[in-house]
């Protein structure tokens, strides 16, 4: 920005009268410079400054021409000695945030952030409410009559079936029929029951076949994805949950079920308490960022000691060792549950798959971790003592 704008005055050699000579002539209304004037008569017949018909320029205004024009702080009259004009650049106001939040100095010590809690992430105290009350309800039909058991199976694995549908039509638009999945699932698990895994495999195929039928009620549009839905997830609720059903079927078969179930929980729950209180090494990050692999450690051990005292306490004909070893399987196939059903909430977008108990979230959040280990425990005891 040049000068002329902020108001400065012409640079002039000398100033001499109303503005002194200047080197283009000499300014309207001024007296004539040099010798032809006469300084006797001018004291006589001193003319005054012509005053512009318009308003008086102000500094900086653009009717400023290059050799300046008369402005309120210069002299009126000739006989007045110039002052020197000093002029002060406007400066902006400081910015409202400015003042309200100064900066700190550079060089002042920033105070350190409080330290955070390490969190658990859940209710614990309704975790543990909800799974003693779901431990009596399984104990006291497990050992009761064994078909109340196998009832509370089919109810498990129909809410299971409802909460996974469910999410995959609001995240993914997916619509994997409900209808035969349910009916087909409930009779999936009694036919386990009844029947074995001959039983079994034939409910899981007819199964399959009316998921097949019962989506050609609908339009086209989206078939091949919704009936491939179906069928993953009839065999990944109520078929694996079968094994549970026919690990029943034996004689020590609600111990065999207890050892089940006990050896999934030690497992969770070693995992759990030492990963969150050493745990410092992923895991899987892209996949479950909360287990590590000291949790996974945990599991080991724990499901290890459990296995053992199961198979020489609870089994008829097991052995410690047997229990080690199926400790260690248990522990694998739970995690590897629990990431799978962590990969399936990964790509939903959700952290949890319902709402239905406090603290843990949905059924299938806890059957996620139970579903593939059944085969598991399974065949592993009738290796070791038979299925009788």
């Amino acid at each position: 920005m040049n000068d002329s704008s902020w108001g400065a005055p012409p640079h002039t050699g000398s100033q001499a009268g109303y503005w002194g000579p200047h080197d283009q002539g000499p300014v309207q209304g001024a007296a004539p410079a040099g010798p032809a004037y006469d300084a006797p008569k001018a004291q006589q017949t001193r003319p005054m400054p012509i005053v512009p018909d318009g308003p008086v320029p102000r500094y900086g205004d653009d009717q400023d021409d290059d050799r300046g024009a008369a402005r309120l702080s210069g002299p009126l009259f000739r006989d007045e000695s110039p002052q020197a004009q000093t002029y002060d650049m406007p400066q902006a106001p400081p910015h409202p945030a400015a003042q309200q939040n100064p900066e700190p100095m550079p060089d002042a010590p920033q105070p350190a952030p409080p330290p955070q809690k390490k969190s658990a992430g859940r209710d614990l105290g309704a975790a543990i409410g909800v799974g003693v009350g779901l431990g009596v309800v399984i104990i006291a039909s497990l050992f009761v009559v064994k078909a109340v058991f196998v009832g509370v199976v089919a109810v498990a694995v129909v809410v299971g079936l409802w909460e996974l549908t469910s999410r995959l039509q609001e995240r993914k638009g997916i619509k994997a029929p409900l209808v035969p999945l349910a009916l087909g699932g409930a009779a999936m698990v009694v036919a386990g029951y009844v029947r074995g895994a001959e039983g079994a495999w034939v409910a899981m195929a007819l199964t399959a076949l009316a998921v097949l039928v019962w989506r050609m009620t609908e339009p086209p549009e989206g078939y091949l994805k919704d009936v491939t839905a179906g069928v993953f997830a009839a065999f990944y609720v109520p078929f694996l949950a079968t094994f549970v059903a026919m690990m029943l079927t034996a004689d020590d078969g609600p111990w065999r079920v207890l050892t089940f179930l006990l050896l999934t929980v030690v497992s969770d729950t070693g995992a759990y308490a030492v990963g969150w209180r050493f745990g410092r090494h992923k895991l899987a990050p892209r996949i479950s960022p909360g287990k590590t692999r000291e949790g996974l450690l945990g599991a080991v051990s724990f499901a290890m000691v459990a296995g053992a005292l199961c198979m020489q306490f609870l089994i008829d004909d097991g052995a410690w060792w047997q229990g080690l070893v199926l400790g260690l399987a248990v522990a694998a196939s739970a995690t590897l549950g629990d990431l799978g059903e962590s990969m399936i909430k990964r790509d939903l977008g959700i952290k949890d798959m319902g709402t239905l108990l406090p603290g843990h979230g949905g059924i299938m959040d806890r059957l996620d971790s139970l579903l593939p280990t059944a085969p598991v425990v399974w065949l592993l005891l009738v290796l070791f003592v038979g299925s009788g």
